[in-house]
């Protein structure tokens, strides 16, 4: 039995990290790298994952606590919030990447392009990726102009103007440099 577990918006410019672990008890087909599928795809498989999986968990780390404790231990942060809803027994934990946040764990271990090769990782990808897309695309309605509900926060050229135009919102991460070059 095997907890995946994968972030999404590490990047982002703008909104909170989320992570997602996933704890499966029976095979899923279609499960891969949530970058890798439509939205179509994920939101089908988010619903699927949901109902059949043995345990998942969301953890959010908001961008004020990203600004205040640094990306690394956020990363960290919305792991072990994410882990801490999975309830039910487990052999191993499965974390996408290339650094085990969970080192003192014995039972934890890093797999790079795990969230394409693992089923547990792939399926905490993707519920990951669709809460905080839908978180997004909400926030857009609060926050007009600033196109979220099409990047969802990532860097893009859009982004890039609609920060210039309006400004920085309680949405960025003020530590991230292109929206601390505009504070200044």
């Amino acid at each position: 039995m095997v907890v995946g577990i994968d972030e999404v918006g590490r990047g982002c410019w703008a909104g909170p990290l989320v992570a997602g672990a996933v704890l499966l008890s029976t095979p899923i087909a279609g499960l891969k790298d949530s970058k890798k599928l439509s939205k179509l795809q994920r939101e089908r498989l988010d619903a699927e994952i949901r109902v059949s999986a043995a345990a998942w968990g969301l953890g959010w780390v908001t961008p004020q606590e990203i600004d205040t404790v640094g990306l690394t231990a956020a990363v960290r942060l919305a792991m072990e919030r994410a882990c801490a809803a999975i309830a039910a027994p487990y052999d191993e934990i499965i974390i996408d990447g290339n650094l085990n946040f969970f080192a003192s764990n014995p039972k934890a271990k890093a797999v790079i392009g795990a969230d394409n090769v693992v089923p547990a990782v792939s399926a905490a990808s993707i519920i990951a990726k669709v809460a905080r897309d839908r978180y997004m695309v909400e926030q857009a309605v609060l926050f007009p102009g600033y196109g979220f509900d099409k990047h969802v926060g990532y860097g893009t050229a859009i982004h890039s103007a609609a920060l210039r135009e309006h400004g920085v919102c309680s949405l960025h991460r003020q530590s991230f440099k292109p929206v601390r070059a505009l504070l200044s």
